[in-house]
């Protein structure tokens, strides 16, 4: 069974007979059935009764069936209320739209409303550019996807990845003061991917006006890259793909402080990559910008290389500027010799004595999720430094250290697009946010909870955005 976690958290209340050993046979019951009490609170005695509220983690949706029963099966226990707290938070969405200003009286409303606003709208139509400047454009971010590439999901439409990008606004507001909000497009009626690409561009495009940055999520790969290339193109405000770029920053930042521990840099690695997705691609590409001289990409077949005849074309494009000294065979066959093994691909994957074969002191990130290519426990004593996306091991590579910065950065800096300066001076902030004297093998990133990380990335992608030439002036 695997760890009870908040995901699969369960709020009860419940009504035990007031006599002693009550409680500690319901505490009991939940501890055999591999339920975790995490809090116990708002108990009230009613002479002969007494009602408490127990909070239990669960591990999936049926070890929570599994506790339910338990506590169902015990005497002198009635259970009042029984509630999903991921369901309870999510009832009725997690974001809604706030009112920034007081209206209290008749003067209020003639600034913000008629017939005040008239002056405003007709400054933004004699000078387009205060539209940054006198509306929500400044700090407000659409979180644009079409829901073919939700978490580890798959395709499930843009209805049931709304839940998703309400979560991202949550991030975006939270950590940065980002106003954001989900822009959700349904495709189906397309009949082809490339009808399905022009329709998310164009409605983007349309939408525009109202945003100051774009952030692309869970949007399937061949088509993100191209839908990003184009936008990119087409908008002149920051338009950032984060299921690519926000885990290659993290990325590169986790493999910097890693480098300081084993003693080895940039231009001396061998990098074997798991995974030519979306993230995969955009690793790949921060790496080599940072100096790494060789990476060896893998898919389920196996390296790509030139000669392979089953790539689409941005797997083919990827082959040219990977692998360079043409390398072929499974991702078991690449990796002896590799110095870094980085993988966004699928669970299980590697075997310990895969990792024997690597450099000395090799650096190990597996970032598959929610279960990833080789578990910690597996690494043990093999790895010099262990990474995974889990929030319940060591060194989480965690977009959340990266996208609110970026964003924050960019947004203050009236930053035009992202440039990949930005994006290494982010990795550069969040690598400097752990102090030389706390970097340890089990700690080369920051805490997604550590605040300082957001105005360290912002200040270093607002900086690097003015060095590379992309902000605008204001009025």
């Amino acid at each position: 069974m695997r760890t009870p976690t908040a995901a699969y958290s369960v709020h009860l209340r419940v009504r035990l007979a007031n006599i002693p050993g009550s409680l500690g046979r319901l505490a009991a019951a939940i501890g055999g059935a591999g339920g975790n009490i995490v809090a116990l609170g708002g108990f009230e005695a009613r002479g002969a009764v007494l009602d408490e509220d127990v909070i239990v983690n669960c591990s999936d949706v049926g070890h929570i069936e599994q506790v339910r029963e338990a506590v169902a099966g015990l005497d002198g226990v009635e259970v009042l209320s029984w509630a999903d707290r991921t369901f309870a938070m999510h009832q009725g969405g997690k974001i809604e739209v706030q009112s920034r200003m007081p209206l209290r009286d008749r003067d209020d409303l003639s600034m913000a409303y008629t017939p005040g606003v008239a002056r405003v709208c007709t400054a933004i139509a004699t000078e387009p550019e205060r539209v940054h400047e006198l509306t929500i454009k400044r700090n407000m971010v659409a979180i644009v996807t079409d829901g073919t590439a939700v978490l580890g999901l798959g395709d499930i439409g843009p209805a049931a990845a709304l839940p998703v990008m309400e979560g991202k606004a949550v991030l975006f507001k939270d950590f940065a003061g980002v106003d954001a909000f989900p822009v959700c497009i349904d495709t189906s009626a397309e009949a082809t991917p490339e009808a399905k690409a022009d329709a998310i561009v164009s409605t983007v495009e349309r939408v525009a006006t109202v945003y100051g940055g774009i952030n692309l999520e869970d949007i399937a790969a061949p088509a993100c890259f191209e839908i990003e290339a184009r936008l990119r193109a087409s908008l002149d405000i920051p338009v950032f793909h984060d299921d690519q770029h926000g885990t290659a920053v993290v990325t590169l930042a986790a493999l910097q402080n890693a480098l300081e521990i084993v003693g080895k840099h940039m231009s001396d690695l061998r990098v074997v990559l798991s995974g030519a997705g979306a993230a995969g691609v955009a690793i790949a590409k921060i790496l080599m910008a940072a100096g790494v001289p060789d990476v060896i990409a893998c898919d389920s077949r196996g390296a790509i290389t030139r000669q392979r005849t089953d790539l689409n074309p941005a797997k083919r494009t990827f082959s040219e500027i990977t692998n360079p000294e043409q390398v072929d065979g499974s991702l078991a066959d690449v990796l002896p010799g590799a110095d870094v093994f980085i993988g966004v691909s699928a669970p299980d994957l590697l075997r310990a004595d895969d990792l024997r074969k690597m450099a000395i002191d090799p650096i190990v990130f597996a970032m598959a999720n929610p279960d990833p290519e080789i578990r910690p426990e597996a690494a043990e004593g093999l790895a010099a430094v262990m990474a995974t996306g889990r929030s319940d091991y060591p060194n989480q590579i965690n977009n959340v250290l990266a996208f609110p910065g970026i964003f924050r950065g960019a947004l203050d800096a009236g930053a035009t697009t992202i440039t990949e300066g930005m994006e290494v001076a982010a990795a550069g902030a969040i690598a400097a946010a752990v102090p030389g004297d706390e970097l340890t093998p089990e700690s080369i990133v920051p805490s997604v909870f550590d605040r300082r990380v957001v105005e360290l990335v912002a200040a270093a992608v607002a900086g690097a955005a003015v060095a590379d030439g992309v902000t605008r002036r204001w009025s």
